[in-house]
């Protein structure tokens, strides 16, 4: 698992509208919220993307861009993205890489059947690429509003 003050690994992954997203794109210009969460439009997933989504304007006021990621693909994000208007880009990591670099695919117990699944994460990396906050295995409702206070933290002149 990722601590803070590690380097973010880097990836490339398709959006909703299968343009290429590269974190390193980011590096210098914009904090970053990297969220994964299991599953497009189920409850948890659409209340934390719903959240993030509502607080996009402040998080832009604090340089800051929120992406979410998941294992479905982009015909899956487009779908989910369009029916709750959402303002979050969505990243389809279909094999689960960047799942794995950044140690959120993890085995879950439910019902007392074991098996691997991505764990609610969120990371917080700073215009240089560092990872500020390594948040794993969070509640998704009031989700976004913590981590706009971990953000107004790293801003203190902005707040």
């Amino acid at each position: 698992m990722l601590q803070a003050g590690s380097v973010a690994p880097d990836f490339d992954l398709p959006d909703a509208d299968m343009e290429m997203v590269k974190l390193s794109d980011f590096k210098g210009k914009k904090n970053v919220v990297l969220y994964f969460y299991p599953k497009d439009d189920t409850p948890g997933c659409t209340i934390e993307a719903i959240e993030f989504s509502d607080i996009d304007d402040e998080l832009a006021n604090l340089d800051t861009v929120v992406i979410g990621v998941s294992r479905d693909d982009c015909i899956s994000h487009a779908a989910f993205r369009d029916k709750h208007g959402l303002a979050v880009r969505l990243l389809a990591d279909t094999e689960g890489e960047v799942c794995q670099m950044y140690g959120v695919w993890q085995e879950k117990e439910k019902d007392g059947v074991k098996k691997m699944g991505i764990v609610r994460s969120t990371f917080i990396i700073d215009k240089k690429g560092i990872i500020r906050h390594a948040l794993y295995g969070v509640n998704p409702r009031g989700h976004a509003q913590e981590v706009l206070a971990l953000i107004k933290e790293m801003h203190p002149c902005k707040s």
